[in-house]
């Protein structure tokens, strides 16, 4: 049984029985099950679905750890998380994580790094759960922050250049809030520039070229202002961020070393009131479907341990308070709840077989040798006949070029090489893995999907990041298809191609007699926020999955958006397009009957009405 690596990155979120992808909790529902729940309420296209009990797993393991790291090393300072909006600030992945992170009393918060997300912080934040801010600020934002103060939020404003402290000592001034009613001030972090660098495609954000933070020059100038107007006592933390997706520990062994240092140093300079460290987000997780591929070197513990031992021993040398450990992890907390499906319109060669093929009474000699590979290839000569019929197919080629055969010879040609390549990979699916591999990378299919991966992958589209994939269902059957995956968009880069050192197998399906269906896992972290309307495709329709041991309940379901909805989004007026097209059917001269030009109409509205994905391909209704 083919299981996609679901061992490497499912960590047990999902399992295999019966031949289905299952979630592994409750009454264990099968994804085709939800699916097919979501296609009978009249959702075609492509759909997004969310499984809230996967965030609370993540939270509640991320804490685990660190309560279990902080027991073992007797470590006297408290663990606190917040969530960074910017990795997912959708509605219904917010309201759920808000509703998760009250079990924790204070402990988990949300981070924010613009006045939205500011906004969505202090409405949503619980009682006494910390907020950071982070990212550059004007005047308005700091400002924003002391209203969020004055409304009893524990809140931290991270400064990431000394303009944004000058701003807000001047915004404190004004509020007179230094001194007796310094409590109406949030409370002041600062980035720390490392020299300490990351690792991977996001380890420009450290450094000593970073964008953002405060370099060993800045610090004491820092220290200098908050003291000068009396504002020492509100720095409370220092935060620093190695990179998104940490995929070797070491680096940020180096960067903790360096910062305790540093919150070390300040608190011997009179930051009497400093007591945390934020070590930022990059938790990686784990993508790879490929044991060779394995996108981290680390376990949970492990970081957990490693963080807790060293800020220990740095702070124990200095003679220090243990600082507070805050962390940002995002893509941990939210890639795993969320699993894109997508439906196969088509197969590229499901065309060609055998009804399709126009023998002639005298074939040209290569047609007829081609036929002949095919009924007489068995797994003996299979490697050897497909092999010959790809090189007689690139002479039938040449030919019809040179104008010595014809049009129907080259079909001809194309279906009998389509056939002996089904033919050929039958015979050699059981033999060296290797060897199928080098055979398939030549001749892959191509699985069009009913979705933009521009909408919905655009770390794959952008950066090349994999994702876990594969079908839901048909998992007790082999598949023997090398697969590439094309969307629906009209651009060549709307695909992710056969790779063989991360090979994809598919079945060979006629999806003009079935469904089939792929599923995108891990795809909860920055996909859905980075998603771009490439062709006007916008989000998909989407669901959250309730799971009990009796059964499951769908709720939250938000469709896409219609296709009046996207254009509005781009401040079309669609009322001027919606009477304009009205204009044009009424002055068409082809519909000259009043009846038709209303049916043309009442049809233009329903398809207006409607998301942007296809309902079904032309050739298949």
């Amino acid at each position: 049984m083919q299981n996609y690596g679901l061992n490497y990155w499912g960590k047990e979120d999902f399992i295999i029985e019966e031949g289905l992808v299952k979630v592994n909790t409750g009454n264990k529902p099968s994804l085709l099950d939800l699916v097919l729940d979501m296609r009978e309420q009249g959702f075609k296209g492509p759909l997004l679905l969310r499984f809230p009990h996967l965030i609370s797993k993540q939270v509640h393991k991320l804490f685990s750890m660190f309560s279990h790291a902080i027991s073992q090393y007797h470590y006297s300072g408290a663990f606190k998380a917040v969530f960074p909006l910017k990795v997912n600030h959708m509605p219904n992945f917010v309201h759920a994580l808000v509703e998760i992170s009250a079990k924790f009393k204070g402990a988990y918060g949300l981070e924010a790094g613009s006045k939205a997300e500011l906004i969505l912080a202090m409405a949503y934040i619980h009682d006494n759960a910390p907020v950071t801010v982070n990212g550059f600020k004007d005047k308005e934002m700091i400002e924003l922050g002391f209203i969020a103060a004055s409304m009893g939020a524990d809140i931290t404003l991270t400064i990431e250049g000394l303009s944004e402290l000058k701003s807000i000592i001047e915004v404190a001034l004004e509020n007179n809030t230094i001194g007796e009613n310094v409590k109406f001030c949030p409370k002041i972090g600062i980035r720390v520039r490392l020299h300490s660098s990351g690792v991977g495609v996001w380890a420009k954000s450290t450094g000593i070229h970073a964008k953002f933070g405060l370099a060993s020059t800045e610090l004491l100038e820092a220290m200098h202002l908050l003291e000068t107007h009396g504002l020492l006592g509100q720095l409370t933390m220092i935060h620093f961020h190695i990179g998104s997706q940490i995929s070797d520990i070491t680096p940020l062994k180096k960067a903790l070393k360096e910062a305790g240092n540093i919150y070390a140093e300040l608190r011997k300079m009179g930051a009497f009131n400093l007591n945390s460290i934020n070590i930022g987000g990059g938790l990686a997780i784990e993508y790879s479907q490929h044991k060779h591929q394995c996108e981290r070197n680390y376990t949970l513990e492990e970081f957990a341990g490693d963080v807790v031992f060293l800020l220990k021993e740095i702070v124990k040398n200095k003679k220090e308070l243990e600082p507070n450990i805050f962390i940002e992890s995002g893509r941990f907390i939210s890639a795993t709840h969320a699993v894109l499906v997508a439906p196969v319109l088509e197969l590229f060669s499901q065309d060609y077989d055998e009804s399709t093929l126009r023998l002639k009474k005298s074939n040209p000699p290569l047609v007829a040798e081609m036929e002949d590979l095919y009924h007489n290839i068995n797994s003996k000569n299979a490697i050897e006949y497909l092999h010959d019929s790809l090189d007689h197919m690139e002479s039938l080629f040449t030919l019809f070029d040179l104008g010595y055969i014809d049009l129907q010879d080259r079909s001809n040609a194309e279906v009998l090489g389509h056939l002996i390549i089904k033919k050929a990979i039958g015979f050699l699916r059981h033999k060296d893995h290797n060897d199928i591999i080098r055979i398939q990378e030549q001749v892959q299919e191509r699985y069009l999907l009913n979705c933009s991966f521009f909408q919905s992958l655009p770390d794959y589209w952008g950066l090349r990041q994999g994702f876990p994939v594969m079908p839901l269902h048909k998992l007790e059957e082999e598949p023997t298809r090398s697969a590439s995956l094309w969307d629906i968009t009209c651009d060549s880069d709307g695909e992710i191609s056969f790779d063989k050192d991360k090979p994809l197998f598919l079945h060979d399906v006629d999806v003009r007699q079935e469904d089939y269906f792929l599923g995108f896992f891990l795809v909860g972290a920055y996909q859905e926020v980075l998603g771009m309307h490439h062709n006007l495709f916008t989000h998909p329709t989407e669901c959250s999955v309730q799971i009990t041991d009796e059964g499951y309940e769908l709720t939250d379901i938000t469709q896409a958006q219609t296709i009046l909805d996207a254009l509005e989004d781009l401040d079309y007026d669609t009322k001027e397009i919606e009477r304009i097209l009205k204009q044009k059917i009424e002055d068409s001269e082809l519909l000259e009957d009043s009846e038709d030009k209303k049916e043309m109409l009442g049809r233009l509205y329903v398809m207006l009405s409607e998301n942007g994905y296809l309902r079904t391909l032309a050739m298949q209704e």
